[in-house]
């Protein structure tokens, strides 16, 4: 039976394949993203924050379909804020992280996850050897935070984990107002893509359905 394999090692992401009826197998992607990055502004110049998140799902998946055999497909998934026209992964420390919620609360930035699938399985499995991507995004309202709640949750690590320093489904929920599209993609996959993205590659995503 085909098998999603998860180039990813983010517990959310798994988390909402999951929920969603999928068990994927992982494989952590071992991507040095800061080399891949400015390999890739070396060739094309200078990546919008759309270009980033696409730019590095498909390193990922890439670097993980190379050794995957079987019946699977392979997706990578990466994630980066648009905020103030600059783009924002994980921050690097904890200073660095209360001075991004300094700058992003009370205002809204945009949060993009690149979506790349790769398909290893064999011809008679139905595998096309085909690779597709794309992207989603979605408006984020942050709520207006005083200084002490921002260091008090930079102090639990959460927002040292993911891209742009916060979650909705963890400590972070409450500081973010509303927002403006799929909530999945902020959680760091957006399920409607990624069954669009499956049903261009001849796979249904009930069929992943375990």
């Amino acid at each position: 039976m085909t098998r999603l394999l998860l180039a990813s090692t983010s517990p959310a992401r798994l988390a909402t394949l999951r929920s969603a009826g999928i068990e994927p197998v992982v494989h952590p992607p071992g991507v040095d993203e800061d080399a891949f990055l400015a390999e890739a502004q070396t060739r094309f110049g200078p990546l919008t924050p759309v270009d980033v998140a696409l730019t590095l799902a498909r390193a990922k998946s890439e670097a993980v379909s190379a050794t995957a055999s079987g019946d699977i497909l392979v997706l990578g998934c990466d994630s980066v804020l648009e905020f103030d026209k600059q783009h924002f992964g994980k921050p690097a420390s904890p200073d660095e992280a209360i001075q991004r919620w300094q700058l992003m609360r009370n205002k809204t930035g945009v949060l993009h996850t690149g979506h790349w699938l790769v398909d290893v399985r064999p011809t008679v499995a139905g595998g096309t050897g085909g690779a597709i991507g794309s992207s989603a995004s979605t408006r984020v309202h942050f709520a207006d935070l005083s200084d002490a709640e921002i260091r008090a949750y930079v102090a639990t690590g959460e927002p040292l984990r993911v891209a742009g320093a916060f979650t909705i489904d963890g400590l972070g929920g409450p500081f973010v107002s509303s927002l403006e599209g799929d909530h999945h993609n902020v959680i760091g996959l957006s399920l409607p893509l990624l069954r669009n993205l499956l049903a261009d590659l001849g796979v249904a995503i009930t069929d992943l359905w375990r």
